[in-house]
């Protein structure tokens, strides 16, 4: 079997079935609804998680499937053999019955099945990767190619400069107010390099590395994982897991796809790598968001530190409360949608989420200080009306925009691949996290085709470097 051209041995396949089989087996029993609804959910779910590694998917759907996997039903899964179903964050008005989780679980399976349905619509009548020769094209590939050593150090000099100026002003802080306020709109500038933007000159370094060596320097791929750790961290961000494992994934497919040469013993090095900066970068900005928001006793035990770490790969995901929040609401309808994309956003008061769907554990929070929000996630926003055909809907008009998303960056950066992982997963994690000032979600498309506007002009700018 091939997943996302990587050959598993039909054992390994039997093992990650069996695995996720008793896993589902071993929850049934704790599941307080109907048993078929559970199986539907389970195979739809991880219809979607395995659908995204098949030969013809693209990244979105891998990152997607992914997150949507963690969040609904991993989550839920292992709540209900290891603590009896029961729920780590708020669930609104959920009573905790079997009619409820039915509920619930059947708007999950319409958002697995609306995006199922977007992915091979897609595979089949519009675009697919197809195996090709990687090769150097365009002004920013001559560029690289004279000015390499150049290049490198200007941008681990500038991507040190953004990070440090970022924490010492905290322009872009997750949970924070701003302490600095830029003129001529230079936070968006700021937010934008730190989100995505340095990591898109990271895929197109690594990219470039691909067409020069065949198999890619280990100093650079080093360079872009330090760029994930310096960021999240100026950021307060536990968030490096994100932008890591697409840059690594896009070049694993690259790899594969263009046929190259690399060493498993390399990738692994590159895998160990990130693994160990992600521990860190948890680990400081856990002790740093401790600091930051009066918590620092706690965190400064070893213990507390592991325990944050091990709730952040559970219960961190948006997903499964949010959707018992929105489905046992008595507020849900089309007016409760309406509202929804009315919602501005002001820093000293609840999110709409958090102050009509929830009993948010943020209401005691001094919001002048801090700013936190509960967020629905695009599966719970969707069935706000309560309607099962819309939420299939919506998922599938999202999973064609995600999907655009990335075939766009994958052209604007002469089919770069590693480019259109990281631009997928930026879309995949914020339908992650949608719900929040959701009429404001054309500043991050906005942000994402300028970036590829301002990649596809530069790169023609440039292009007198290739006729040299």
């Amino acid at each position: 079997m091939a997943l996302g051209n990587i050959r598993l041995h039909p054992w390994v396949i039997w093992l990650l079935v069996g695995t996720l089989l008793t896993a589902a087996l071993l929850a049934i029993p704790a599941y307080p609804g109907r048993t078929g609804i559970y199986l539907v959910f389970s195979l739809l779910v991880n219809g979607l998680l395995f659908s995204g590694f098949r030969q013809g998917a693209l990244f979105f759907d891998a990152f997607i499937g992914v997150l949507i996997w963690l969040g609904f039903w991993a989550k839920l899964t292992a709540r209900l053999i290891l603590f009896d179903g029961q729920l780590y964050d708020q669930t609104g008005n959920f009573d905790g019955s079997g009619a409820g989780f039915d509920k619930a679980l059947l708007a999950a399976s319409c958002a697995a099945l609306g995006l199922l349905a977007a992915s091979f619509l897609r595979e089949r009548l519009i675009f697919r990767y197809i195996s090709q020769s990687a090769t150097g094209e365009g002004g920013l590939y001559a560029f690289y190619l004279r000015y390499r050593i150049i290049v490198l150090i200007g941008f681990v000099l500038f991507a040190l400069a953004i990070a440090v100026a970022n924490w010492g002003l905290g322009i872009y802080q997750r949970g924070e107010i701003s302490r600095t306020v830029l003129p001529f709109g230079l936070k968006g500038v700021f937010t934008w390099l730190l989100l995505f933007g340095l990591a898109s000159v990271s895929a197109l370094i690594l990219n470039f590395e691909l067409v020069l060596k065949r198999a890619n320097s280990t100093l650079v791929v080093v360079i872009a994982l330090l760029e994930t750790l310096v960021s999240n961290v100026s950021m307060l961000s536990r968030g490096m897991v994100i932008n890591g494992s697409a840059l690594l994934y896009g070049v694993f497919r690259a790899v594969r796809i263009n046929r190259l040469g690399l060493r498993l013993r390399r990738f692994s090095v590159w895998i160990g790598l990130f693994v160990v900066l992600f521990v860190l970068s948890a680990f400081v900005v856990n002790q740093l968001r401790g600091s930051f928001f009066s918590e620092a006793p706690s965190y400064r035990e070893i213990g507390r530190v592991v325990h944050s770490t091990k709730l952040l790969f559970l219960d961190r995901w948006v997903g499964i409360e949010s959707l018992l929040a929105v489905s046992s609401s008595p507020e849900q309808g089309w007016d409760l949608w309406s509202e929804a994309w009315d919602e501005i956003q002001v820093s000293d008061k609840l999110s709409f989420f958090d102050s009509r769907l929830i009993d948010s554990p943020y209401r005691e929070t001094d919001l002048t200080k801090h700013y936190f929000i509960s967020l629905p996630g695009i599966v719970a926003f969707s069935f706000y009306p309560g309607s099962f055909v819309f939420v299939f809907l919506f998922l599938f008009g999202a999973g064609l925009i995600g999907a655009t998303a990335e075939i766009l960056a994958y052209h604007a950066g002469h089919r770069n691949l590693i480019l259109a992982a990281l631009i997928a997963q930026v879309v995949a994690f914020r339908y992650s996290h949608f719900g929040y000032v959701p009429a404001q979600s054309y500043l991050l498309f906005g942000a994402i085709l300028l970036n590829l506007i301002l990649i596809f002009g530069v790169d023609k700018l440039l292009s007198g470097f290739g006729r040299r």
